[in-house]
């Protein structure tokens, strides 16, 4: 049995609808685009939603629109893909990193207090905070934006990974200043490429349209620009697909929730891994990937490679951002300084994962766990 990583829901109304636009000659910046912002935007409740052409470029528009620039700081968390810290560079300004819960594995709101304490005691700027919902589970938020307030700065929802969660209640997406959402093909919803702001202030939403499109406001002429801008914007190919897709996103997120249930049945009779925890806080987790967690004593690289061997894929997620080459070339961060991180980097393991997957292949990587850590676990004993 051939089982992919993952595998992006694409149905015969997502096809018809990218066909239909290539009868067209509007490809950018035409009514897919608005249809796609205004459906995603009444999706999450925020007022505003802008279409960019990725997660990436969805986080450098609003750490510019935050106001980060030379020298600044923004406090976020190591445990995340590089973007999330890699659109802070883009400003020439510093991430600060802040230690995750080992349990939500996302950023520790004590450890948020204590990094916004000192920064400002040493005289730095601190200009946002950006939280990540990682894996779609969402951060506790409440005490994050209290940490927020109480400095005076903005609040940049990492969610490229929870499009759909809620935190007590309250869509993830409206929970700071702005958010963004991502549609790489292995997330919930999908566009190919591409991303989406969501924001409730009507300044921002301006500023975002115009930063995506080269720095042309509305009411400026052909090739005028206000200011710097980037090529950000999101084409009608994409939007199209994306607008199909929010409206089936309940489907979607079902599915993908039935298959996290499945495999949280199955492995929580496994010895030597932990399925994903869930805070009290999550009204809804949406389910990006599904991430275990292996004792400590074993080798999860080489779990990855025994696995490989019966054919099941599976990968390490997240080797810690402070630890990548260019983070400690750059800034001398070095094995020790986010232990919480580091450990989850060494132990987190996320299986196949996707919404149309059966029973029996769920059958087939939890055997195939099983069967790996059972030898692991052979061994352990006959080198004791």
């Amino acid at each position: 049995m051939t089982i992919p990583m993952s595998r992006p829901d694409i149905t015969s109304a997502e096809r018809a609808a990218v066909l239909d636009v290539l009868s067209t000659s509007t490809l950018a910046l035409g009514p897919r685009l608005e249809r796609f912002e205004r459906t995603l935007a009444e999706r999450v409740d925020a007022r505003h939603a802008v279409g960019v052409s990725s997660g990436t470029a969805g986080l450098h528009l609003c750490v510019v629109a935050a106001g980060v620039s030379d020298g600044d700081v923004v406090l976020t968390t190591p445990f995340s893909f590089v973007a999330s810290a890699n659109c802070v560079l883009y400003e020439r300004a510093r991430p600060i990193f802040v230690d995750i819960d080992p349990h939500t594995l996302t950023m520790h709101p004590d450890a948020l207090a204590s990094a916004a304490r000192a920064l400002t005691a040493r005289g730095e700027r601190l200009r946002a905070i950006l939280p990540v919902h990682v894996f779609g589970h969402p951060a506790d938020m409440d005490p994050i934006r209290e940490v927020a307030a109480r400095y005076r700065v903005a609040v940049i929802e990492d969610a490229c990974e929870a499009i759909g969660a809620a935190y007590k209640g309250r869509a993830v997406g409206t929970l700071g200043d702005a958010a963004v959402f991502a549609f790489y093909p292995n997330k919930q919803l999908t566009t190919g490429e591409g991303g989406m702001i969501v924001t409730d202030d009507a300044a921002w939403d301006g500023l975002f349209r115009s930063l995506r499109n080269q720095g042309r406001d509305v009411f400026d002429g052909w090739l005028q620009h206000s200011r710097l801008g980037w090529n950000y914007r999101l084409d009608e190919l994409s939007a199209a697909l994306g607008a199909v897709q929010v409206e089936r996103l309940e489907d979607i997120l079902a599915q993908r929730a039935r298959v996290a249930d499945a495999y949280t049945r199955r492995l929580v009779r496994l010895e030597h891994v932990t399925p994903p925890a869930i805070a009290p806080w999550v009204s809804r987790m949406s389910w990006f990937v599904y991430v275990v967690r292996l004792a400590p004593w074993i080798d999860r690289d080489a779990v990855i490679r025994a696995l490989e061997e019966r054919r099941v894929p599976s990968r390490a997620y997240f080797p810690p951002i402070h630890l990548q080459p260019f983070y400690r070339e750059r800034f001398g961060f070095r094995p020790g300084d986010f232990p919480v991180s580091e450990e989850m980097g060494r132990r987190c393991l996320a299986l196949p994962f996707f919404g149309a997957m059966t029973d029996a292949q769920i059958d087939t990587v939890c055997g195939a766990l099983g069967e790996v850590l059972a030898e692991a676990e052979t061994s352990r004993r006959a080198i004791a």
